[in-house]
């Protein structure tokens, strides 16, 4: 029986991986869900996954899902570090140049399941070019664990949680470091998050597409919203 495996993703650049991984593994079936509403237990039953895999999915993967089928889900910190929400900002904002891509095996606990392996990402530049980098590098992951089959493993180290960052916490009006100013710039400039934003009573001035001089300015666009 062919085996079929989905790729769970609602980002534009994981169709891409999708359709990279299904040329090269032309064997098998290979299944793309990037809506909500398609992403159910009917679906799945007729389908009957070998692996799910998913490189980002805002929703909560009902237990019914992944207590039935094998679910990897894609997360870019080297867990137990960094279990939570929004983790490329909460990295950032503390400093980090690198982190780990780790996949693992979606459970009850929020990026607390077995992992598959793990690879390095730079976190060089704006999120949505961290992102489209990552994809190249989980397209990879997806490959290794459909070719070697690998067994995961218990997470081991210490763990270190993030919590999900609010919309009110893009205001720069607080930071008095230039080079912190870019890194919210940059960390928020992606589609589907609130950039990095400064506001008076009349006017909302949100921020994007900035770069660093070399003497310790920033030039960024700015789009200027009537309150």
């Amino acid at each position: 029986m062919e085996k079929t495996f989905i790729v769970l993703s609602e980002k534009k650049w994981h169709k891409q991986v999708y359709a990279a991984l299904k040329l090269k593994f032309g064997e098998f079936k290979w299944v793309l869900i990037d809506q909500k509403e398609e992403f159910n237990l009917v679906n799945l039953e007729n389908l009957k996954p070998e692996k799910i895999f998913i490189p980002h999915w805002s929703y909560i993967i009902p237990a019914s899902i992944y207590e039935n089928y094998e679910c990897i889900v894609f997360h870019m910190t080297d867990l137990p570090y960094g279990r939570g929400g929004s983790p490329l900002q909460n990295l950032i904002v503390r400093g980090k140049t690198e982190t780990k891509i780790s996949a693992l095996r979606v459970e009850k606990g929020l990026d607390t399941g077995d992992i598959y392996l793990k690879k390095p990402l730079s976190l060089s530049g704006t999120a949505e070019e961290i992102f489209i980098r990552s994809s190249s590098i989980i397209e990879q992951m997806i490959e290794e664990i459909v070719s070697e089959n690998p067994s995961p493993k218990k997470q081991e180290g210490e763990i270190v949680l993030f919590q999900r960052r609010k919309p009110e916490e893009s205001n720069i009006e607080s930071i008095s470091e230039t080079k912190e100013v870019y890194d919210y710039i940059r960390m928020l400039d992606c589609e589907g998050y609130p950039n990095a934003y400064l506001e008076n009573e009349s006017f909302k001035f949100e921020f994007f597409n900035a770069t660093e001089s070399s003497n310790n300015e920033i030039i960024a666009n700015v789009r200027i919203i009537k309150k």
